[in-house]
């Protein structure tokens, strides 16, 4: 119905934007991803989605067109509504999704917030042919030494209780000034000490 939209960005939140298109402000929800990709912008477009309740019409936003076809992937599994959808995607990026649905690893699907064992081996049964023909995602993803020690550090920050956009900003420039002479444990440290 609303493919996309394109105006001023009146509001945002990493939940959600406002985007003023001719003096109409919309709402729209976002994962952590698409925020972390408009946040310096003041003009933008999002692809979106539309969902109809009988009490409510909600949109969804997304920056990349990937991002909207795993989120209306996701949203054809059963027991997987938009607001489940798009947790699954900010708390996963599309790359590490993918890698998680072709190698049929359940507890990386299942480490999300509402996601249960049986809704993380469904989205893998239902969605690995799918998501193996998308071109536009990366399968393999770096497996350098600090990727794998940033994995871990994010891992263990959000289990902590720490926003995972934050925790991934302090931990990249972290890794980036001090290279790979750190540990993990030093890691997770000094991240606790910037929050």
């Amino acid at each position: 119905m609303i493919d996309f939209l394109r105006g001023r960005l009146f509001k945002k939140d990493p939940t959600h934007v406002v985007i003023d298109v001719g003096g109409v402000g919309y709402k729209v929800n976002i994962s952590l991803s698409t925020f972390s990709e408009i946040k310096d912008k003041e003009d933008i477009q999002l692809l979106t989605y539309l969902h109809i309740k009988e009490d409510s019409h909600t949109l969804f936003g997304f920056n990349k067109e990937s991002e909207k076809t795993m989120f209306l992937y996701l949203l054809s599994i059963s027991g997987v509504g938009p607001s489940t959808a798009l947790m699954i995607q900010s708390s996963l990026s599309a790359s590490e999704l993918k890698h998680a649905i072709a190698s049929e690893n359940v507890n990386i699907i299942k480490s999300v917030k509402g996601v249960g064992a049986k809704t993380a081996q469904r989205i893998i049964l239902e969605l690995k042919d799918k998501i193996l023909k998308m071109e536009d995602l990366p399968l393999q993803e770096d497996l350098s030494s600090n990727n794998i020690l940033k994995k871990e550090a994010l891992s263990a920050l959000t289990t902590l209780g720490i926003n995972r956009l934050a925790a991934e900003k302090q931990v990249d420039l972290i890794l980036k000034q001090s290279g790979e002479q750190v540990t993990l444990e030093e890691l997770i440290k000094q991240v606790l000490k910037k929050a």
